[in-house]
């Protein structure tokens, strides 16, 4: 900088700032002797008319001279500290530098001779120190190396599901989604597996009885206050009932003495396999002694099993079987013969080729059998019958003729079938003096399961029999009964 004052010679000099940015490109020392510059004085011809420099020629104006300022040591302003970056520490998945080869640290440079530290001043070198290295840790031996953690690989996470039997368990990956077999052995999807069952929601059963279904009607569906108890305990029987069956099936339904309802159970029991059921149902009347099974199904007695017999050669479809049969309902009727005459022909040979053809065209095959066990059509009833049902009665006579009934078939080796059958107590004749449990605690040590029919006024007129017009209760103890003989489909 130059100052010009009027009058006066030209002056040039720098500011402290100045001075000290110009010793640091030299190489000195920002606190270093200020004489030597402060008394170089620059002039045209290098005498006289002398032109002084900065802060000399303020220092004469004032009458100090440069030895005076030299002994007089100037304040030195405090040291900026410089920051130092926090040592870094070794993750655990990145290994500490080894202890051979320690970072080089730059020596300290000397400071320039030029310019030598003034009394009470350390010298210090002319560019500030790097900053001290990080400590660095013992390592341990060569002979063991330190384990050092690495990142986990990525994993896809497995969507979890909850256990039902038709999510997948395990999916090795896309087009191989295995689901759970027995014995844990995968097996692939087939179209098997998508059913009403697994992939429609669960419905709300809905109510057809009662105040329920009233409700449930008047609202158009909008309102289901749900099944009752009974009628859902009848939904259960009706599952029991409409059971597969793979192959046809005969019940035999016999009793050692008549009157007891052994007519009236064979035919409600045939009206309501067939009401409930899909396949084809026929009643057979083998009784010898002019049954009376078709007067109360269909009336019809025109055509009977002895026609069939006649013809049986013929027979080969179910059309030309329909030829001998009447139909109640849904179920198919084949009438015995009415002529006493002719009724002792009826055999065990005639009964099992009656059977032959009509397994071959009906799943179900109920036959109303004689009173009479010793007859010879009885022999062949009970020895092709699947499931065998005695009826009796809640009464001193009809409750001890059912039980020596079950006497005579274990005596003549049908010891298996009573263990299997179904004791049918018809409770249209009861009394108070009869102690009902006794009865019915007794059959059931004897036989697999008892119903009792209750008393119904259309059962006891004994005329034409029709589901629609039976009480509640009576339709709901023969679908029970008929629930029963449903379980011995599978097996």
């Amino acid at each position: 900088m130059i100052e010009q004052v009027p009058g006066k010679p030209a002056r040039r000099y720098c500011s402290a700032a100045h001075r000290a940015a110009g010793r640091r490109l030299r190489g000195g020392d920002d606190e270093s002797d200020y004489g030597a510059e402060d008394e170089a004085v620059l002039s045209s011809d290098g005498a006289g008319s002398g032109v002084t420099v900065g802060a000399v020629a303020r220092a004469n104006s004032n009458g100090e001279s440069g030895a005076a300022r030299k002994a007089s040591p100037r304040p030195q302003p405090p040291a900026k500290p410089v920051p130092r970056p926090p040592a870094a520490r070794p993750t655990a998945h990145t290994p500490a530098p080894p202890a051979s080869s320690p970072t080089p640290v730059s020596a300290p440079r000397p400071a320039d001779p030029a310019h030598p530290a003034r009394p009470g001043q350390s010298a210090r070198p002319a560019h500030p120190a790097p900053p001290a290295p990080p400590p660095v840790r013992p390592q341990p031996p060569a002979s063991t190396p330190r384990p050092t953690q690495q990142p986990a690989a990525y994993q896809a996470p497995t969507p979890q599901h909850p256990q039902h039997p038709y999510y997948p368990v395990s999916a090795p990956g896309y087009g191989q989604q295995e689901w759970g077999a027995p014995g844990g052995q995968p097996r692939m999807a087939t179209a098997a597996d998508l059913t009403d069952e697994t992939i429609v929601r669960p419905r709300a059963e809905r109510p057809t009885t009662g105040w329920r279904g009233a409700v449930y009607m008047a609202s158009g569906g909008r309102m289901n206050p749900g099944v009752s108890e009974v009628e859902a305990a009848r939904n259960v029987l009706l599952r029991r009932v409409r059971r597969h069956l793979p192959g046809a099936h005969q019940i035999a339904v016999s009793s050692l003495k008549g009157g007891v309802g052994k007519t009236t159970v064979s035919a409600v029991l045939g009206l309501t396999l067939a009401e409930h059921r899909g396949d084809r149902v026929v009643a057979v009347d083998a009784n010898p002694d002019a049954g009376t099974l078709a007067d109360r199904l269909t009336g019809e007695i025109g055509v009977t099993v002895r026609q069939m017999l006649d013809n049986i050669d013929e027979i080969d479809s179910l059309t030309a079987v329909s030829h001998y049969t009447s139909l109640a309902g849904r179920l198919q009727v084949l009438a015995s013969e009415q002529d006493p005459a002719m009724s002792e022909a009826f055999n065990r040979q005639e009964y099992e080729q009656i059977c032959a053809v009509l397994a071959r065209f009906y799943n179900i095959i109920i036959t109303d059998s004689g009173t009479g066990l010793v007859h010879s059509a009885m022999e062949g009833t009970l020895a092709l019958a699947d499931s065998l049902v005695v009826v009796g009665a809640p009464t001193v006579d009809g409750s001890s003729r059912a039980s020596k009934t079950l006497d005579w078939l274990v005596a003549h080796g049908y010891a298996e079938q009573v263990a299997d059958a179904v004791v049918v107590l018809c409770c249209d004749r009861v009394s108070p003096e009869i102690d009902r449990e006794r009865v019915r605690a007794h059959f059931l040590g004897r036989t697999r399961a008892v119903v009792e029919i209750p008393y119904d006024p259309h059962l006891a007129t004994g005329g034409r029999l029709d589901l629609g017009a039976m009480r509640d209760e009576t339709r709901y103890a023969f679908l029970e009964l008929g629930a029963l003989i449903a379980d011995e489909f599978s097996a």
